[in-house]
C-alpha cells in the first residue's frame, strides 16, 4: 500500500491511498466468506465450499460492491495507524480506481487533530482560595426556618407587609395571550418584611408584584399591568408589559417564633442556637465547596489550555455547538416554547445563534484536546473495575429500569469512562497545582 499526503492546513490534508493485488487478496478472501453462506455450490454444503469456488458461483457485482467498501475501510484504517493521525472528522472519500482486486486508488479528505505542544503544566501552580461563609447567608437560613416554623393564623383584614397571602395568579402580553411560566395555583407568597430581598432575588416575582397584593383580602381578585424589568432572564420579557390576573384565596398572619435555645431544638437535635448556627455554617460551607472546586479546576484548565499551541479542527467546534444546541431546544419544548419562537425573542437568526456559541464552544475543545493530551503522557487510563464501579453507583441513582437499561447501552459507558478519565486527570493537575 502506498499513501500520499497532500496537507491543506494544519487540521486538513488528502489521503491518496493506493493498494495492489497483494494488499487486496486477504480483504477479497475476507469478503468471499461472508458470502459463504448465501451462495450454493454444486458438491458442497452450505459455507464449506473453497472461496476460490465461491468466486466463481457469487453474483459479481454484488461481489465488488461489498469488497469495495471493505476495502476502503481497512485500508483507510491502517493509512490513519501508519500516518499516526487522529481523525477529527469522517473522511470524505472518492475513488479514482478499480480494477476488480488487483488494483483499487482512493482518496480521502479529512480533518485531523494536530500537534499539541503542551506547557509545563507541572510548574502551572494556582491557589486555592477557601470557601467563606458571611454572618448574612446563616442569618437567611434562620429566617427560612423562622418561616417554616411560625404560626399562620387567616384574617379577614387587607393584607399588609409581613403577612402571608396564598394566591391563584396568570400572566398574559398585551394581546391577552397567557405567558408560559407566569401563572401558579394555591402559591403561598410571602409580602415583603424580612424576606423580601430573598423573594425578589428568587427570580420568581419581579419588582412591584407583592406591593399590587398589599391591601387586597381573601376571596377577592385583582388585575395589575407590570414591566418587566431590562435584565429579566428571558430576554423576550425584557421591558415588556405584563397583565397578572391575581385570585387571593387567603390572607395569613404569621407569627414567627423567637430566636432561642427551644426554637434551636425544635428545629433539630440541637441543645442551643450556637450548635444550630454551627451545623447551618457547615453545611452551607458543603454546598458552596463543590462549585468552588468546579471554578478552581476550570481556571486551572483554562490557565494550562491558553498556554498550549493547538489547531482546533473546525468540525469538532460545530459538534460542540450543535450539540449545545440540542440540549438547549430539549430544554425549550419541556417549557412550552418552540426553537423558532427563542429566536425570536432574542431578535437572532438561526446561523447567528450558531456562530454566537463559536467562542466558548473553542475553547471548550481544547480544553478536551489539552486532558487527553495530558492523561496520554501521563499514562492515566480508566480501568474496567472503576468503570464498572461508576456503572453501578449510577444505576443506584435511577430507580427506573429505563434509565438502569441506557447505562448499559456501549456507546453511554464509553461516555461515562471519557467523564472518568477527565476527573482523573483533572485530579492529577489540581496535585501539580497544590505541590509547594
Amino acid at each position: 500500500m502506498r499513501i500520499s499526503k497532500t496537507e491543506e492546513s494544519a487540521t486538513r490534508l488528502k489521503l491518496l491511498i493506493t493498494a495492489d493485488q497483494f494488499d487486496l487478496t486477504p480483504i477479497k478472501d475476507h469478503v468471499l466468506k461472508h458470502f459463504a453462506s448465501k451462495v450454493k455450490v454444486p458438491g458442497f454444503r452450505v459455507g464449506t465450499a473453497p472461496v476460490a469456488l465461491i468466486e466463481k458461483h457469487v453474483d459479481q457485482r454484488a461481489l465488488a460492491d461489498e469488497f469495495i467498501e471493505h476495502a476502503l475501510n481497512s485500508l483507510y484504517g491502517r493509512a490513519i495507524d501508519q500516518e499516526k493521525l487522529r481523525p477529527a472528522s469522517r473522511p470524505e472519500v472518492h475513488l479514482k480506481k478499480f480494477v476488480p482486486f488487483t488494483d483499487l486508488e482512493f482518496e480521502a479528505e479529512l480533518e485531523i487533530i494536530g500537534p499539541i505542544k503542551l506547557p509545563d503544566y507541572k510548574k502551572i501552580k494556582l491557589v486555592k482560595k477557601p470557601v467563606e461563609i458571611r454572618a448574612e447567608e446563616i442569618s437567611s437560613v434562620i429566617e427560612s426556618l423562622r418561616l417554616r416554623l411560625a404560626d399562620r393564623k387567616a384574617v379577614e383584614r387587607a393584607a399588609k407587609d409581613g403577612d402571608e397571602v396564598v394566591i391563584d395568579f396568570e400572566g398574559k402580553d398585551k394581546m391577552g395571550d397567557p405567558i408560559a411560566g407566569a401563572d401558579g395555583k394555591d402559591y403561598p407568597l410571602m409580602l415583603g418584611g424580612a424576606t423580601h430581598q430573598t423573594v425578589r432575588s428568587s427570580g420568581k416575582f419581579i419588582p412591584g408584584f407583592e406591593e399590587n397584593l398589599i391591601g387586597t383580602k381573601a376571596g377577592g381578585k385583582y388585575d395589575f399591568t407590570i414591566t418587566f424589568p431590562n435584565d429579566y432572564g428571558a430576554v423576550g420579557l425584557r421591558n415588556k408589559e405584563v397583565t397578572f390576573t391575581v385570585g387571593v384565596k387567603k390572607v395569613n398572619e404569621v407569627t414567627r417564633p423567637k430566636l432561642d435555645d427551644a426554637f434551636a431544638a425544635k428545629v433539630g437535635l440541637f441543645k442551643t442556637m450556637a450548635d444550630l448556627e454551627a451545623d447551618i455554617k457547615k453545611q452551607l460551607k458543603a454546598e458552596k465547596q463543590m462549585p468552588a472546586d468546579r471554578e478552581y479546576e476550570n481556571e486551572l484548565i483554562i490557565q494550562i489550555s491558553e498556554k498550549t499551541e493547538v489547531e482546533v479542527p473546525k468540525s469538532l467546534v460545530d459538534e460542540q455547538i450543535a450539540r449545545g444546541e440540542e440540549d438547549e431546544k430539549r430544554d425549550l419544548a419541556y417549557r412550552g416554547q418552540t426553537w423558532q419562537e427563542h429566536l425570536d425573542a432574542e431578535g437572532i437568526t438561526a446561523e447567528g445563534h450558531f456562530e454566537r456559541q463559536r467562542p466558548e464552544a473553542q475553547q471548550r475543545v481544547k480544553a478536551g484536546l489539552v486532558l487527553s493530551e495530558i492523561a496520554e503522557r501521563e499514562n492515566i487510563f480508566v480501568t474496567p473495575e472503576e468503570l464498572e464501579i461508576r456503572i453501578q453507583i449510577l444505576k443506584g441513582q435511577y430507580q427506573d429500569p429505563q434509565m438502569q437499561a441506557e447505562l448499559d447501552k456501549p456507546e453511554n459507558q464509553r461516555e461515562i469512562a471519557a467523564r472518568l478519565m477527565t476527573e482523573k486527570t483533572v485530579a492529577r493537575l489540581v496535585e501539580f497545582a497544590q505541590k509547594s
